[in-house]
């Protein structure tokens, strides 16, 4: 066989492959062969923002490090005449999309500020798989410190300030912020003593993203026309877990092998809640379900027929403005 006969071109071997993509998230994000990433500054939601001036809103910086913002929303005019809760609406998106910017979560929280005449605080946080976990939740944390901050500072934003009641604070969470807000509960315990004037009355769960190796039944069996199919939790997780480790983790399953008991933990009171039709049902069921067996304080709340996010999807449905009841009758039960 002659030389010639097998060769291949230099140029040829040398000519670089083209990257090509491994993973996409509701065409926002895209991740390619060669490591690189790119995003979609257009969100996945593409709905117009019903702001009709009842409700105000400003964005602040509250961590220069990471530049991270996060959006102070508040009544134009408050029905009662006195301060008002705080209620932090941390959005979803699988730690991996989502903006405290984008519409959908926009609309949610000037609801949010309406119809619980509370002060709402959406902060944005670093994303994956730039920023893998536990980097969001840490970011959730610097968050719920700079409300601390604001409450003692001797110079506070009276934009703020003059209307919010620090002692009445509730933390709430969608999907992967439902998740954030789990793990805050547990850093910050009963009573959130290290917070100083700061009080944190309750968790909301809405939707909690947890995950685990063993598939549970509403994964297993769930549609794949879901809002949230199987195929995109898994993808999820695969870019937003610590390299090298398992859906185990105790930053996805709370109660996997290798993460410690809960059954010890003092918590504030929780509220969880699922649409039935949604593929995280059983994982929400069950934290709940552990949780109460132990004798903590959780009520778990499912919608029949809703899928996951359906308060933000279509915050004028009936099952949304119902929810919108319970949280408000959770605040006032546990605000005294």
């Amino acid at each position: 066989m002659s030389f010639n006969s097998t060769a291949v071109s230099s140029s040829t071997a040398s000519a670089p492959s083209q990257p090509y993509e491994v993973d996409e998230c509701r065409g926002v994000l895209r991740v390619y062969s060669d490591g690189s990433i790119v995003r979609s500054s257009k969100p996945s939601f593409d709905v117009p923002v019903n702001d009709d001036g009842s409700v105000i809103w400003k964005d602040i910086v509250f961590d220069k490090v990471n530049d991270l913002w996060l959006r102070l929303y508040k009544p134009a005019a408050s029905q009662s005449g006195s301060k008002l809760p705080i209620f932090f609406y941390i959005h979803g998106g699988g730690f991996c999309i989502g903006s405290r910017t984008w519409p959908n979560c926009q609309n949610y929280c000037l609801r949010l500020a309406s119809d619980l005449q509370a002060v709402i605080v959406a902060p944005d946080y670093r994303l994956a798989p730039e920023n893998r976990l536990p980097a969001a939740i840490e970011d959730g944390y610097t968050a719920v410190k700079w409300l601390q901050g604001e409450a003692e500072s001797e110079e506070p934003d009276k934009w703020l300030c003059d209307v919010a009641d620090f002692g009445k604070v509730f933390i709430c969470g969608d999907s992967a912020g439902g998740n954030m807000a789990h793990h805050l509960a547990v850093r910050l315990g009963n009573e959130s003593a290290e917070l100083g004037r700061v009080r944190v009355k309750g968790y909301v769960l809405l939707a909690p993203f947890f995950g685990g190796t063993v598939r549970c039944k509403s994964e297993a069996e769930g549609s794949k026309d879901a809002f949230l199919n199987l195929d995109l939790i898994d993808r999820f997780w695969r870019l937003s877990i610590p390299i090298g480790e398992t859906t185990d983790h105790p930053l996805v399953n709370p109660f996997g092998t290798f993460g410690s008991s809960l059954e010890g933990v003092a918590l504030d009171p929780i509220l969880v809640v699922v649409g039935r039709s949604d593929l995280l049902q059983d994982r929400a069921k069950d934290y709940a379900k552990s949780l109460q067996n132990w004798g903590k304080k959780i009520e778990y709340v499912e919608f029949e027929g809703q899928q996951h996010g359906f308060f933000t999807i279509n915050p004028n449905s009936e099952p949304s403005k119902d929810l919108m009841s319970i949280i408000k009758r959770f605040i006032t039960e546990y605000s005294t």
